[in-house]
């Protein structure tokens, strides 16, 4: 199937976005090292506290996780049992995927949307802060991600049912790994 074809262009851009939102959740990293630094020099140092400093670290370690999950899904770093999966060929391991995608990813992304939406919009009613003193005021934003992490699952699910589609039917693709070095 060539690039131009509409479902291999669709599954292109999924696996675009979340290798972009992974690569950019990435940095988050570094600045939870230099925040904890911080932290670390401010209360051993010069025997002060940072609360929103602190809360922030936790904030971006959160972030990290949840929208990071697609990226690492894009990159095959989900758990797995091998056993069954790794002694499979190009098609079999493909329609694993699929019905792993459509019967377990897919309904376990709806639930927790689906659970999620209620407590969410109660923080966002409320515009939820933190309880603490000089803490951060949008508690709120970071609830939001409990939504965004299963909608952008759903989206890299869907390219992985692509992917495994065009397997399937012998139009044969690159793996997600080694599709970002095309990109």
């Amino acid at each position: 199937m060539s690039q131009s074809h509409p479902v291999a262009a669709l599954m292109r851009w999924l696996d675009c976005f979340s290798e972009w939102t992974g690569r950019t959740v990435a940095w988050m990293t570094l600045l939870m090292v230099l925040g904890t630094f911080v932290v670390v020099i401010q209360r051993y140092v010069f025997n002060q506290g940072n609360t929103a400093l602190q809360e922030s670290i936790i904030y971006m370690h959160s972030l990290v996780f949840l929208l990071g999950a697609a990226y690492t899904l894009k990159h095959d770093g989900h758990v797995r049992v091998d056993i069954i999966y790794r002694p499979l060929g190009e098609k079999g391991k493909a329609w694993v995927n699929l019905f792993g995608t459509l019967f377990l990813l897919m309904p376990v992304c709806i639930f927790i949307f689906w659970m999620s939406w209620d407590y969410v919009a109660a923080s966002w009613s409320m515009k939820e802060a933190s309880q603490e003193s000089g803490g951060l005021a949008y508690r709120y934003l970071l609830k939001t991600a409990l939504l965004v992490m299963p909608a952008m699952m759903i989206l890299q699910g869907l390219a992985e049912l692509l992917r495994s589609l065009l397997v399937i039917s012998g139009n044969a693709h690159l793996p997600a790994a080694e599709e970002e070095h095309a990109l």
